[in-house]
């Protein structure tokens, strides 16, 4: 790497804008057009509320023919939105020639997306590029839920001499999730909070959500968990966005997102001081919101299996069925220490919920 890249410098007296807490990132999905990333960031510097512009300008799909961004072209028009706004410009990176192509034209920040967090091959390349460059760096949540590999990334960046490293929590993929995106997990979250209470922690709400009806909702938990910022992501004309269509706001409508959180006061490392029974009691809390969550899920899966027996003449009970499940149950509590008495309970109300899911179903398919 050349001597001019690695005197890249930046003010670290304060770099996240801690005094201005929460911190905001927003900006589109992808850079499409000059024009769309200039307009975007002057609509959200009007806002007064957003610290950091992104755009993805590389965009690693899961299917080769999908739109995979407009690359390094972008990254003019990011640099000309900063100095035309003054909103600094962040943009993720996957490999070598990425953070160089963003160190040429003045990025300020980097951040490393889920599907290279699972990879520490790449997130040692990438710190191994950046040796020597004084630029922050944030490391998103690896697609599945493993904290060790989140943590590793974290650390092959600290070992390069990157002093100021940020996460983002964006949510873990979930075979079979049908209310979330990314199955936020919080419990994962805040184990790395824990864990890393001197890293910096942003909330994704976008790529947690894939929607915009929860985006609230998803942000004012992070909030209140004291998350350290937000990421979302803006776009002008959101239902014409060539990637990501579905999860972006306009500009406007982040501004009354932003507007209408309720900012909670206390110490700034509320949850790394509190008492140990109260982190116990929110761990208890995010759990309990999985569980309801999947409870959630099983239940639509069972109206799909009610709608299946209807149309191919089944009865709704099926006793060979239940007492498999009644045998597996046994099976778990007493291998995980439950007491078979609460398992049963547990099933049986499972059971009669679904059952009458089911019926709710068939009587509906009747009257139609």
């Amino acid at each position: 790497m050349s001597e001019r890249l690695k005197t890249k410098k930046l003010d670290k007296k304060n770099w996240l804008l801690k005094d201005k807490k929460p911190f905001i990132i927003a900006g589109p999905c992808s850079a499409e057009t000059k024009d769309q990333v200039i307009e975007t960031s002057v609509r959200l510097k009007a806002l007064g509320r957003v610290h950091l512009l992104r755009a993805g300008i590389w965009k690693p799909r899961t299917r080769p023919d999908s739109f995979e961004g407009v690359g390094a072209k972008g990254l003019p028009w990011l640099q000309e939105a900063k100095e035309l706004t003054g909103l600094r410009t962040t943009v993720e990176v996957a490999k070598t020639k990425h953070v160089e192509s963003c160190l040429d034209f003045d990025v300020d920040m980097l951040w490393i997306g889920a599907r290279t967090t699972v990879n520490p091959f790449a997130v040692q390349e990438i710190a191994d590029s950046l040796r020597g460059v004084d630029i922050p760096v944030f490391v998103k949540n690896p697609i599945n839920a493993d904290l060790a590999l989140w943590l590793g990334g974290i650390e092959r960046l600290e070992r390069a001499g990157i002093k100021n490293i940020g996460s983002i929590h964006r949510g873990f993929s979930n075979v079979g999730e049908k209310y979330y995106r990314n199955r936020p997990q919080w419990q994962i979250a805040l184990a790395f909070k824990n864990e890393r209470p001197d890293i910096p922690l942003i909330c994704d709400p976008s790529h947690i959500c894939g929607r915009r009806d929860i985006l609230q909702d998803v942000s004012q938990k992070a909030i209140d968990l004291n998350y350290d910022g937000l990421m979302i992501e803006s776009h002008i004309t959101p239902d014409e966005a060539w990637s990501d269509a579905k999860q972006q706001i306009t500009p406007e409508v982040l501004g009354a997102l932003l507007e209408n959180l309720i900012i909670r006061e206390g110490k700034e490392d509320d949850l790394p001081t509190q008492t140990q029974l109260d982190y116990l009691r929110q761990e208890i809390n995010h759990i309990d919101d999985e569980i309801l969550n999947l409870l959630s899920n099983r239940m639509k899966v069972a109206k799909e299996i009610g709608e299946y027996k209807k149309q191919n003449n089944i009865t709704i009970l099926q006793q060979k069925r239940w007492k498999e499940i009644i045998s597996k149950g046994k099976s778990y509590a007493v291998k995980h220490g439950l007491s078979e008495e609460f398992m049963l309970k547990y099933l049986q109300s499972i059971h009669d919920e679904s059952i009458n899911q089911q019926e709710k179903v068939m009587k509906n398919l009747n009257q139609t």
